[in-house]
């Protein structure tokens, strides 16, 4: 028996006749053809499969389809600002600038989680920037560059907003 699943990712309605048993990963991946969202460990750890679920970071391979009708979805692809020249989102930007990434496989799922800490991160510590990304596994790097490009992304942030570090604790 199928399910009816209706869900706004990126701003497009996909409505599909699914199994109940369809993964929200495997939805975005095969019924939405954005494939920018990646499956690592298909039980939770990796994080590789983040999206944002009504702005939320969530595990795509953790929740069925069915589960997210009715809720819009954010995935990778949204974050760069298209137009006749792309342009990348300034998280994305600043992991770039940082090298914080080798492979790229999670860095979707990082971006994901990351992008609506933000503002809660501009003068965090580098202890607090690693918390953020803690439900985040790479195996490629030292992590040194995520911070740091969080960091940046951060400090990029402040300046634009003008939050002066206030968002958190002590500078």
């Amino acid at each position: 028996m199928t399910r009816t699943v209706a869900v706004t990712i990126n701003g497009a309605t996909f409505e599909r006749e699914v199994e109940p048993r369809l993964l929200l990963s495997d939805f975005i991946r095969h019924e939405a053809k954005l494939t920018g969202t990646h499956v690592g460990c298909e039980h939770g750890v990796c994080g590789a499969c983040t999206v944002q679920l009504d702005g939320t970071p969530v595990r795509s391979c953790l929740m069925f389809a069915v589960q997210a009708s009715g809720h819009s979805i954010r995935t990778v692809e949204a974050m760069a600002d298209g137009g006749s020249e792309t342009r990348l989102h300034p998280l994305q930007q600043a992991f770039h600038e940082e090298h914080a990434l080798q492979c790229g496989f999670c860095t979707p799922g990082f971006l994901m989680s990351l992008e609506p800490l933000i503002p809660a991160l501009v003068g965090a510590s580098d202890d607090e920037i690693r918390e953020a990304i803690a439900g985040n596994l790479c195996r490629c790097t030292g992590y040194q560059n995520i911070v740091s490009a969080v960091r940046l992304a951060a400090k990029r942030f402040d300046a634009q907003h003008g939050t002066n570090g206030s968002a958190t604790g002590p500078e």
